[in-house]
C-alpha cells in the first residue's frame, strides 16, 4: 500500500462495469479518486469520480472549488516530483493560524492551570491536612479527596494528577484512627492511584509507585446472598509498606498486606498478605521470586503443587 492508499483511504465501493475500485471519498462524501483496476496484468489507472450521476465532463471543475484540507493533501501528493507545492489560499491560511495561536493558547493555560491548581502545603487546601510536608506537592488536577484531617504528608512527597485520597466512606465523616492515611517522606505516588484508607494505611519514607496504584484497608463482603455486595463490608485491616520500596504500575494492595523494606512489587500484581524485606514479589496474588541473602539476590523456587 503506498502513502496515498495509507492516508485518503477511508470507505470501499464498486463501480459500474469494472472489476474491483477503490475510491477514496472525502469527509463530506464529494469528489475523490478511485484506482480502476481494468483487467489482469494491466496497469492501475488513477481516475476522477464523482457521485452517482454527476457529469464526469465536470467532476474536475466540482473538486477544484473544494478547499478541504484532503483535498489539497490529495493534490500535494499527486503533483510531479519537483513541482512547487499548491498555495494555500487565505481561508486555509487563516484556518491554521488560527489554529496555532488557540492551541498554544490552550497549552500554556493549562501550564498554568497545573502550576496554579496544585495543593501544597501554604494552599487553603492544603492546611485541611492533618500534616502536609514542607516541599510536597499533589498535582493537579486531583481526583477525589476528603477527609483531609485524618491524613499526613511528609516532606519532598509527591502525588501525581488524577489521584484519590480519602480517609473514610464519606466527606465528613469521624474516622476511628488518626492518622488513617500516613505517607512518610520523598515519596512518589503515581499518576491515577488511589489511596483510600478507613483505619490504617501507613507508607513509610522513598517510596515510588507506577501509575495507577490502587492501596486500601477495607474490601467488600459477599457472604449474605440476599444483600447486594454494595452494601456488605468486611473487616478493615492495617496495610503497612516498607521504606524505600516500589509498585509496579497497576498494582493492588490490598487489606492486611505487610510489605517490607526495599522491596519490589512487579506491575499489575495483586498483594494480599507479607512480602518479606529485601524481595521481589509478583503476580495475582503476588509471591515472592526473589530474595537478597548472603550478599546477593537469589531466585526463590516455584512451589509444586
Amino acid at each position: 500500500m503506498n502513502l496515498l492508499d495509507e492516508i485518503l483511504r477511508t470507505q470501499q465501493i464498486g463501480l459500474p462495469g469494472s472489476r474491483a475500485a477503490t475510491a477514496y471519498v472525502d469527509a463530506r462524501g464529494g469528489a475523490g479518486l478511485a484506482e480502476h483496476h481494468r483487467g489482469a496484468g494491466e496497469p492501475p489507472v488513477i481516475a476522477s469520480i464523482g457521485m452517482p450521476d454527476q457529469d464526469p465532463g465536470n467532476i474536475g471543475e466540482q473538486a477544484g472549488r473544494v478547499e478541504h484540507p484532503v483535498t489539497v493533501l490529495r493534490a500535494r501528493l499527486l503533483s510531479t516530483p519537483g513541482s512547487p507545492p499548491t498555495p494555500e489560499s487565505c481561508a486555509q491560511r487563516g484556518y491554521h493560524a488560527a489554529q496555532r495561536l488557540v492551541g498554544e493558547g490552550l497549552r500554556r493555560g493549562w501550564e498554568w492551570a497545573g502550576r496554579w491548581g496544585s495543593i501544597g502545603p501554604h494552599d487553603i487546601r492544603g492546611r485541611r491536612f492533618g500534616s502536609f510536608g514542607e516541599g510536597s506537592i499533589i498535582c493537579f488536577p486531583p481526583n477525589t479527596i476528603f477527609n483531609e484531617r485524618y491524613i499526613h504528608l511528609g516532606d519532598h512527597t509527591m502525588l501525581g494528577p488524577q489521584i484519590t485520597l480519602s480517609a473514610g466512606m464519606v466527606p465528613g465523616q469521624v474516622c476511628l484512627s488518626d492518622a488513617v492515611v500516613r505517607i512518610g517522606s520523598r515519596c512518589l505516588i503515581g499518576k491515577g492511584s488511589g489511596i483510600v484508607g478507613h483505619l490504617s494505611i501507613e507508607i513509610g519514607d522513598d517510596v515510588w509507585t507506577g501509575h495507577h496504584v490502587y492501596i486500601t484497608d477495607q474490601n467488600h463482603g459477599y457472604r449474605d446472598v440476599d444483600l447486594p455486595i454494595s452494601r456488605q463490608t468486611m473487616p478493615e485491616r492495617p496495610v503497612r509498606i516498607g521504606d524505600g520500596s516500589w509498585l509496579g504500575h497497576g498494582t493492588v494492595v490490598l487489606p492486611g498486606a505487610d510489605i517490607g523494606r526495599h522491596v519490589v512489587v512487579g506491575a499489575n500484581s495483586v498483594v494480599t498478605g507479607t512480602i518479606p524485606d529485601y524481595s521481589v514479589a509478583v503476580g495475582s496474588p503476588a509471591r515472592v521470586v526473589r530474595r537478597y541473602a548472603d550478599g546477593g539476590w537469589h531466585a526463590v523456587p516455584t512451589p509444586t503443587s
